[in-house]
């Protein structure tokens, strides 16, 4: 599997289901066989993937929302790992459906 780039649309694999959770008091990913608590910046990240936004455009957003600049190398390699664990497809991965998140 190739690395992100700026341009990719991820979107949440089908298998998983983002959520905050007020006990964990973070964001979650649920899946079948359980669950994982995700730290700040993780829950930020995914919160934004929608299957709309590429990577680029969440960037964007999480600059602005903590004026800081130069996230976007922070963010790919998130995505990458986020794809490695099977939690991310993006628009690259052919034949793989893709879900938003709900």
């Amino acid at each position: 599997m190739s690395s992100p780039s700026r341009n990719d649309v991820p979107c949440l694999s089908k298998l998983y289901r983002l959520q905050w959770e007020k006990a964990q008091d973070a964001y979650v990913l649920l899946y079948p066989e359980g669950m994982v608590k995700l730290n700040e910046s993780a829950g930020e990240i995914l919160s934004r993937v929608d299957g709309t936004k590429s990577i680029s455009c969440i960037t964007e957003e999480l600059e602005k929302k903590f004026g800081v600049a130069d996230l976007l190398d922070d963010v790919l390699s998130f995505v990458e790992l986020a794809n490695q664990q099977g939690w991310l497809i993006s628009d690259k991965a052919n034949g793989e459906e893709k879900v938003d998140k709900k």
